[in-house]
């Protein structure tokens, strides 16, 4: 390279680097912001109506359509427009709890823990039997149990699943973790993984699949097995699958590990123990379409006003508790963001919109379904016009916990902007930015198809230890002075997006995603 080829590349990226160390910050209207956000907070309110009011938001559930309905209702009030249900596409039958009672009567009465696993059915009324345990390490190890089960209440042997533990639940990110992040280098993308079908975790599910069609076969009762969690909680998952052609399962019930360990105890000492249950489940097919809830402030710039800044969280939950960090929270926190922005009286030169997503749970189904709906289809990167117009989505699903900065998703050029942005809100803990990506929630939807998606990074507080997907996740878990935080710092982000001359810088687009290989 000749001299003065490489002072004119010195001269380019210093201008740049300038830009970018220049990314101006509106002072004037962050003030206005914060004094919303902090001082005038409706975020609670929110939190309570989807949340306590609702209930449980499982995908397809009549609790998940009211959730849904009120949000786009509360939108309304606040001047939103184009506020609505949209169908992403099929989803399955929904279900919901209506009865569940559980308990052992001899050798004692004790009313036990434990949660229906979604999409399984009830017990057709109440049952009593004595609880027979099944021990079995092959399918012909099953051979035994013909013809001896049916009405019956039965408990599969496992190990116990947690060791008592002396670490606290709840924990913030220490200025130690966040500096790590911080320094961070750019990350190789990981290479897509085959299917393992030799895998001990896909034979053990395999097995598992053997034993509750027989289970089923064999017309039993009930089936009790241990949930994951401890000192009373119980992290939930289905039993059967929601598709509308899946195959009928037995009743079963995830119980804690405490209870599940006690019954075990007495079964295996050869001790009687019986047991009642009456499990009233329902399944709904009259829609088996996904919706999610989408809301606007419109643009006003003449040249801007069709390219479009998103915000989003997902809406549904999972059905032992309400759902609150899991994500009232990350919901709530994004429609404060449009009820600040409307209260502040800003006018956007981008349109500003928002999604709640629908089916995030069984794997990001609402946010996929809008992304190949609007933007293209990752599998092919075929893109559609609106993919070019979207500046950036932001993403909350990481519990309660206060913002500390945001994930870049690999996406450095944004990194300069970000960093100015965050920095008025130092003084409220949030000022890391991170090359690094996250993964498992709904911004790697749009990432996948060359859209700016960002995640914020969050203090975990007891999200992970405690709340995520379990009866410990209701209203009460969610911290006040974090969502207020949150929120008041995502609005400023979204002004700026809205208002900013460029778009957010892109990444190179990312190549075709086909199915994942099979061994």
């Amino acid at each position: 390279m000749n001299k003065k080829l490489l002072s004119l590349c010195l001269f380019f990226a210093g201008a740049a680097g300038a830009a970018f160390a220049q990314e101006p910050v509106d002072t004037a209207m962050v003030k206005k912001i914060r004094e919303e956000g902090l001082n005038h907070s409706k975020v609670m309110e929110t939190a309570f109506y989807l949340t306590d009011v609702s209930g449980p938001r499982l995908s397809g559930s009549p609790e998940l359509k009211h959730a849904q309905e009120w949000a786009v209702n509360q939108l309304k009030s606040w001047g939103l427009v184009n506020a609505q249900r949209e169908p992403w596409g099929k989803f399955g039958k929904g279900w919901e709890v209506q009865k569940n009672y559980a308990a052992i009567t001899l050798p004692y009465y004790h009313a036990i823990i434990a949660i229906p696993k979604a999409w399984t059915p009830g017990t057709n009324g109440l049952i009593k039997s004595n609880i027979v345990l099944i021990k079995a390490d092959t399918i012909t190890d099953l051979d035994k149990y013909k013809g001896t089960l049916q009405e019956k209440i039965l408990i599969i042997d496992a190990k116990a699943g947690t060791e008592r533990t002396f670490k606290t639940d709840a924990s913030r990110a220490t200025d130690e973790e966040l500096d790590a992040m911080a320094k961070a280098k750019p990350e190789a993308a990981a290479p897509r993984r085959a299917i393992d079908r030799n895998s001990p975790a896909f034979r053990a599910r395999a097995f598992r699949t053997a034993i509750n069609t027989f289970l089923k076969d064999q017309n039993a009762g009930l089936v009790l097995s241990q949930a994951r969690g401890s000192d009373g909680t119980v992290f939930t998952t289905n039993g059967a699958s929601y598709a509308d052609t899946a195959k009928a399962v037995s009743p079963e019930l995830e119980v804690s590990g405490e209870d599940f360990q006690r019954i075990l105890r007495l079964v295996k000492a050869g001790i009687r123990v019986e047991m009642e249950a009456d499990i009233k489940t329902q399944f709904y097919t009259d829609d088996l379409q996904g919706y999610d809830v989408v809301a606007e402030i419109p643009g006003t710039d003449k040249k801007l006003k069709d390219q479009v800044v998103m915000i989003g969280g997902h809406l549904d939950s999972w059905h032992a508790a309400t759902g609150g960090t899991d994500n009232a929270a990350g919901s709530a926190v994004m429609m404060e963001v449009m009820r600040i922005l409307k209260a502040v009286n800003f006018k956007p030169r981008r349109t500003i919109r928002i999604a709640l997503w629908s089916s995030e749970e069984q794997g990001l189904f609402g946010s996929r379904g809008y992304v190949l709906n609007h933007f293209g289809d990752p599998k092919t990167m075929e893109l559609k016009p609106e993919q070019a117009k979207l500046s950036a989505y932001y993403n909350l699903d990481n519990g309660s916990g206060k913002i500390r900065g945001i994930f870049l998703q690999g996406d450095s050029l944004a990194g300069p902007i970000f960093k100015a942005w965050l920095d008025p809100f130092k003084d409220l803990g949030a000022s890391t930015v991170t090359i690094r990506n996250t993964g498992s929630t709904d911004h790697v939807s749009f990432d996948a198809i060359g859209i700016p998606g960002f995640q914020f990074i969050q203090d975990g507080l007891d999200y992970g230890s405690r709340t995520h997907h379990s009866n410990q996740d209701t209203y009460d878990k969610l911290s006040e002075d974090d969502l207020k935080q949150a929120a008041t710092i995502v609005a400023s982000f979204v002004y700026h997006t809205s208002q900013r001359e460029e778009m957010i810088p892109r990444k190179e687009l990312p190549k075709p995603q086909p199915p994942a290989a099979r061994n």
